[in-house]
This record gives C-alpha cells, structure tokens and sequence, in this order.
C-alpha cells in the first residue's frame, strides 16, 4: 500500500515536461494512450499555474471538410484579408489569434468547430 502511495505523490508531483514524457512513453512503450489520464495528472501537478493561466492561444490545427467555410470564418475572426485567411488555414497548424482571454478563446473555438474545424487552445 505505501508503494501506491509513494506512487500517487510522485505522479501529483510531475511538471507538464515529466507528463508529456510519461505520455510519450506509456504510448511507444506499452501501446497507451494516455490522453485523458495525462490531463488530469497536469492539472493536479500544474496546481495554481494552471489556474492562472489569462491568456490564451487558439491554434487551428486542421480546416477539416469545409476549407472555404474556415477560410472565410478566419478572414472574419481575425480582420485578416483573403489571402492571408487561405495563408492561416493553408498552414495548418497556425495560431489565429494569440494572447487573448479565456472566454474570447473559448467562443472563438466554438465558433470554428461548428464550421467544421480542429481548433486547439494553448
């Protein structure tokens, strides 16, 4: 039983990099994906770090299905012209907007994932 517990306290006590690491392993190692546990171990580890974070990243990571529809919503969201908007979709991975609120962050992915897009929040 302290094995599990000395176990619990080393993993409530891993930075993001030890995380990703672990991740990293537990997937090319032994075949798991550690997607879900992975977050709620940062989460606990990241502590007041995690819940401190004000400014976030909204990163397109695909335009899936309809390109012209993301395309034509990023002009939109970020004021960009239409070449840049095809630039920023095309380019995927690409940051739409960078260094905004929480919720401004969080409505913007919405808005992209209704059209069809992958979006990730950094």
């Amino acid at each position: 039983m302290s094995d599990l517990k000395n176990l619990a306290e080393t993993l409530v006590n891993l930075t993001v990099k030890d995380v990703n690491e672990l991740a990293t392993i537990l997937k090319d190692e032994y075949g798991i994906e550690p997607a879900a546990a992975a977050v709620v171990v940062a989460a606990g580890g990241a502590g007041e770090a995690a819940e401190e974070k004000t400014e976030f990243d909204v990163i397109l990571k695909s335009a899936g299905a309809s390109k012209l529809a993301i395309v034509k919503l990023v002009k939109d969201l970020t004021g960009a012209g239409l070449k840049e908007a095809k630039d920023i979709v095309d380019g995927a991975p690409a940051a739409i907007k960078q260094g905004v609120s929480k919720d401004e962050a969080e409505a913007l992915k919405k808005q992209l994932e209704e059209a069809g897009a992958e979006v990730e929040l950094k």
